[in-house]
């Protein structure tokens, strides 16, 4: 029995993407409405401003519509990027936004809402089931399964449709299946903003009654977030502080790290600016031997310029998955930073994250009883995918000739809608 309508829904840290498959046809990518025109990449970010003339008084955008806001009005926005990476953390209770506080599903509908607004109407009523991506492993210190499954349902209840959840790199493979034309074991690497997940597969010949059979999965919450979290780190946070000291009675004390770890972290940058943590570093800023360089963090983050410092480390990210030496420049809020950055640099910066990440393709390979000699097939998808030491560390294991990528954004969604077409299934959900 076919379904009549499936969408396959990837909600990423960075990017969602939806496709679209009716009667069992193929597959299509939902196209979203952008200042720009089509795309069927949708920014996962939020910016919300205050208007007397919507009910409640405050505004909110989604997506590029939402960076466009941002970039007309920064100094009266709330600019929220990220957000996934905190569904699993029993930490966030509630973002508050001009005084007005929202639990993670909240904010999730609020972006549903605005993204199925910009589809032109594809993404309504007319879909008997979703399918929604979810990480093996969430984001998070000490990530909360349950929690994130609770406010993930939550978050997609008022879609009024059957909803099932598949580990997002199964998702990738049931997509690269449709590309083989003969049986093979195959590794699926998906890296996104905020977590590494892994999948081994078993991909039978094409018409087979049941083509992809899951052998084993493992992941990180280690990804893109946290390589831009190293660059912040090595060019931007000894600007504001990180490292130095303040004055506590007799005492000279260093600055608590907590401040620079939240101040590097997408998800949290944006929270800062709200009464209780300016007033903290504003004290901190009295008492610390710098504070002109407290002063700078306060003003980064009373003038939201987030999404500058966000865009300047991802500018510099691509240009070293180009060439071998790339050049950082940010400029705001009294702060200016020019370095020259190598590929080399930023190896060393993310080398122990590379290192967490093989391991964890180990425990994939692991739990599925396969070694490496029995994959045949290595598919790499999501943006991270690109990092050169990345793709090498993958090439060092299982050959140049067993590598496979493309369509790096859009594959878990298109795979999604795949698997969603399935009379049952128990097999792929989680």
């Amino acid at each position: 029995m076919q379904t009549n309508a499936v969408l396959g829904f990837d909600f990423g840290t960075t990017n969602s993407v939806a496709a679209l498959s009716n009667a069992g046809a193929p597959p299509e990518m939902v196209a979203f409405d952008t200042p720009n025109g089509k795309d069927s990449v949708f920014r996962s970010a939020l910016c919300f401003w205050q208007d007397e003339d919507v009910r409640g008084g405050l505004a909110v955008e989604a997506g590029p519509w939402a960076i466009a806001e941002y970039l007309d009005y920064p100094d009266a926005s709330r600019f929220v990027q990220s957000f996934k990476s905190v569904a699993a953390s029993a930490v966030f209770e509630h973002a508050t936004i001009f005084e007005r506080r929202f639990r993670f599903e909240e904010l999730g509908r609020l972006f549903l809402e605005k993204l199925a607004a910009r589809a032109e109407g594809k993404l309504g009523d007319a879909q008997s089931r979703i399918v929604v991506g979810r990480p093996v492993e969430y984001a998070g210190a000490r990530p909360d399964e349950a929690l994130a499954r609770t406010r993930y349902d939550a978050m997609f209840a008022h879609l009024g449709a059957e909803i099932h959840y598949v580990y997002e790199p199964v998702g990738a493979a049931y997509s690269f299946a449709a590309r083989l034309t003969e049986p093979a074991t195959v590794l699926v690497a998906d890296f996104g903003g905020g977590t590494s997940d892994f999948s081994v597969v078993r991909v039978a010949e094409p018409g087979a009654a049941r083509r992809c059979v899951p052998l084993g999965h493992a992941g990180i919450g280690i990804a893109g977030d946290r390589f831009d979290y190293r660059i912040v780190d090595r060019l931007v946070l000894p600007m504001l502080g990180k490292g130095g000291d303040y004055r506590s009675f007799d005492k000279i004390l260093e600055i608590p790290r907590g401040y620079f770890s939240d101040f590097a972290d997408w998800s949290k940058l944006a929270l800062m600016r709200n009464r209780k943590t300016l007033a903290e570093l504003d004290r901190l800023k009295k008492s610390a031997v710098d504070q002109a360089a407290i002063g700078r963090m306060i003003a980064v983050i009373e003038q939201e310029l987030g999404y500058p410092l966000y865009d300047a480390v991802g500018q510099l990210k691509r240009a070293l998955s180009a060439d071998t030496q790339a050049h950082f420049h940010f400029e705001g809020a009294g702060l200016a930073i020019e370095a020259d950055v190598t590929r080399a640099d930023f190896e060393t910066w993310i080398a122990d994250d590379i290192a967490r990440i093989e391991q964890t393709v180990d425990r994939a390979l692991a739990a599925s009883g396969t070694g490496a000699e029995g994959i045949d097939r290595v598919f790499l998808t999501g943006g991270t995918s690109l990092t050169p030491a990345v793709r090498a560390m993958f090439v060092r294991r299982f050959g140049e000739d067993a590598i496979a990528s493309g369509n790096e954004l859009t594959s878990i969604a298109h795979g999604l809608a795949l698997i969603g077409q399935e009379d049952d299934l128990a097999a792929w959900s989680v």
